[in-house]
């Protein structure tokens, strides 16, 4: 089993255009466009799980770079998500705001923003994760 990056799609292909075009090389076990979670619209790419890898290397050959549905689209193998998640702009891992491998609040090469009013310290973390957008406010005596 093997499974695709399709990047490029236009705003308007659905899973079932994606799944019908894709099925030309072989038997689709999955087809998905990603969609924003606020908007419910799509948010220009997906992913293809076909039942063999040689189905996925052959769909991969024919359609990289290809026009499909009004859009020239970026076909690869599709890779796994590195890092544990949360954090600021996908932070697990140690990038962005979040960070520290497993997501958290931890310090990383780039400092949240932080603003000192009278003594107080504020900063403000924003966090973005795969299943949600969390927003905390610290606040302390400098």
């Amino acid at each position: 089993m093997s499974k695709l990056f399709v990047g490029g799609l236009a705003w308007h292909t659905d899973d079932a255009t994606l799944r019908q075009k894709f099925e030309e090389f072989g038997q689709v076990e999955e087809a998905v466009v990603v969609k924003d979670r606020d908007t419910g619209r799509s948010r220009g790419f997906g992913f293809v799980r076909f039942a063999s890898d040689a189905e996925a290397d052959t769909a991969m050959q024919n359609m990289n770079n290809v026009e499909f549905d009004g859009r020239t689209v970026r076909v690869d193998k599709a890779s796994d998500r590195a890092g544990g998640g949360g954090g600021y702009n996908g932070g697990g891992g140690g990038r962005g705001y979040g960070g520290q491998g497993s997501g958290g609040h931890g310090k990383s090469s780039r400092e949240p923003p932080s603003t000192t009013y009278g003594g107080v310290l504020y900063n403000i973390l924003r966090c973005r994760s795969d299943v949600g957008v969390e927003e905390s406010v610290a606040s302390g005596l400098r």
